[in-house]
């Protein structure tokens, strides 16, 4: 790889991130500004409360990382930055943050995909394997993701409904329990032994995935529960709801390795951090004798350093923006290579 340092910035929803990338492999500075303290009271994320602090986080954030880097803008190669998806008033503040900053040094700038970020958070760990499957699962994707060759991205199947990290946020809310829902989720599982029996939605041979059947099983135990006068158990719930979504997960992951035969399985996304998911994945890779890689905690969640990685690899293959780039909430997962 072209010797490259890029600083990358995040805003996508509601982490404000900036990060000092370099050669796509080494992260050199990374930080983030989570608003969840502040989100948390709403239950989930308000799009112009998230755009409003991501005004008053992104110059910090971008003069941080160049501190911590003990870096100028004339050490730097590019800048990178999300371009999709998201929520469009919070992409366009990093946006237009990072176009103002290529413009005032002369730097190339790069528009990287939200989704191709985090399954480059995985190259910051180990170099990546071709074929690779990347299973993705996060607050807004769950996606089964076939890669030949860096920069190749074949979609082989994705959620038809509720991504995995959004049911989790409504069954913990159905439960009580505070935003991100799917920490305590994940920590209530690992409780007790006992579950409550939820349904899986296997969508036969195909490779997609559906939790709002799930979601709504859920939903309707807790309100026959109620109507009959009887305390649920939240700890066998959540248990009940994660063995299911988990299940779900591993097996077509696993099938889906199989049938491409890959030489790595990687995992991705926000809910890459779930302990029963990683566990599940991890032993199940292990069994079939397939290296598996998942990010560690502070990579999976959303970040600059995730972009930053991506963003190299697009560099080097001659991957350009200019500064007519937009926000674009709905950005498709394309390949950057012909």
């Amino acid at each position: 790889m072209e010797e490259c340092i890029i600083l990358a910035i995040e805003t996508s929803c509601d982490e404000t991130a900036a990060a000092i990338i370099r050669n796509g492999n080494e992260i050199v500075s990374n930080v983030v500004a989570s608003q969840i303290e502040s989100q948390k009271r709403f239950g989930g994320v308000v799009p112009e409360i998230a755009s409003r602090h991501h005004v008053e986080q992104i110059t910090i954030v971008i003069e941080e990382a160049l501190q911590r880097a003990n870096m100028e803008p004339s050490d730097l190669t590019a800048v990178a930055v999300t371009e999709g998806p998201g929520l469009v008033g919070a992409l366009l503040i990093g946006i237009n943050a990072a176009k103002a900053f290529a413009f005032a040094h002369g730097l190339p700038i790069i528009g990287v995909h939200h989704i191709a970020g985090h399954i480059y958070a995985n190259a910051l760990v180990q170099p990546m394997q071709f074929p690779l499957l990347a299973l993705v699962v996060s607050g807004g994707h769950t996606e089964l993701v076939l890669m030949k060759e860096h920069g190749s991205f074949e979609v082989i199947g994705e959620t038809r409904d509720d991504a995995a990290g959004e049911a989790y946020d409504k069954v913990a809310r159905v439960l009580n329990m505070p935003y991100p829902g799917g920490p305590h989720i994940d920590r209530m599982a690992h409780e007790t032994n006992e579950a409550v029996e939820f349904p899986r939605a296997w969508l036969e041979d195909s490779y997609d995935f559906s939790f709002s059947g799930l979601k709504s099983a859920v939903i309707n135990y807790k309100h026959n529960m109620d109507q009959r006068g009887e305390e649920i158990i939240p700890e066998q719930v959540a248990k009940g709801f994660q063995d299911s979504v988990v299940e779900v997960l591993t097996t077509k992951t696993v099938r889906a390795a199989r049938e491409f035969q890959v030489k790595q399985v990687i995992a991705a996304g926000g809910v890459s951090a779930n302990k029963g998911l990683r566990t599940s994945l991890e032993q199940a890779f292990e069994a079939e004798n397939i290296p598996f890689t998942v990010p560690p905690l502070k990579l999976c969640t959303d970040n600059a350093a995730m972009i930053g990685a991506a963003a190299a690899y697009m560099y080097n293959a001659g991957v350009r923006g200019d500064l007519s780039m937009n926000g674009l909430p709905g950005k498709e997962l394309k390949s950057w290579i012909k």
